[in-house]
């Protein structure tokens, strides 16, 4: 079946989950950062996901700006940078993240193409309308669905369920594509067609499933989503 639908994964994948470290780290009150910016912003990653998977299987639901929070008291703490003036404004700049450089123009070309566009992520709403406004790209997409509707994390098969609701397609009209390997792998196994985004050139997790296609980047999508 062709593609005529493109759903995103947001944070990682759109969205660059580094870049709140990074800017805090270039502000004056924070240049003690300039070393360590880094590793506060991995193990802040490693955590907000870690926590999601867990609160899946045990349960106990919250909304991803609660865990974000939690991963980020964890990640401060871990690295010596426990500081309420310094959580608040990474928090707030998590609020803006930055988008990838080729975000809008591969947005653009998709919307061009006449091909729908989401996102589907662990964001709570309120989250992922701060930075879709943020990165001026809302005009570019058809729905953003968060997992808060169902409440649980991914990769639960209730979250891809949301796709088909949303969109009224079918699992093989949709290119899935997310930056984090276990997404992209149980995307594949839901019945995508799935794209790992995969900047850091890492190894395939072992996993039930494998994507069916792997990019350095989001540049590529439009042509690979056009040849399928």
């Amino acid at each position: 079946m062709a593609i005529d639908t493109c759903i995103f994964d947001a944070y990682g994948t759109l969205f660059d989950v580094t870049a709140a470290a990074r800017e805090a780290a270039a502000e004056k009150p924070f240049e003690s950062l300039a070393e360590t910016w880094p590793a506060i912003a991995r193990d802040w990653r490693d955590k907000q996901l870690q926590y999601s998977w867990l609160r899946a299987i045990t349960g106990e639901h919250a909304d991803f700006w609660q865990v974000t929070g939690e991963a980020l008291d964890w990640a401060l703490e871990a690295n010596g940078a426990a500081d309420p003036a310094l959580r608040d404004r990474l928090m707030q700049l998590y609020r803006e993240l930055s988008a990838y450089p080729e975000v809008p123009a591969m947005l653009g070309a998709l919307r061009d193409a006449g091909t729908a566009a989401g996102i589907l992520s662990n964001g709570s709403p309120e989250m992922l309308q701060s930075a879709v406004s943020s990165a001026g790209i809302g005009r570019l997409l058809d729905h953003i669905l968060s997992v808060e509707s169902v409440g649980i994390f991914k990769p639960a098969s209730q979250v891809y369920d949301l796709v088909g609701r949303a969109f009224g397609c079918e699992a093989g009209n949709v290119l899935f594509v997310s930056s984090n390997g276990w997404d992209a792998a149980a995307a594949a196994g839901y019945g995508f067609t799935s794209v790992w985004v995969n900047r850091a050139g890492a190894p395939v997790d072992r996993l039930p499933h494998r994507p069916h296609h792997v990019l350095e980047d989001l540049t590529g999508i439009p042509d690979l989503a056009k040849s399928l």
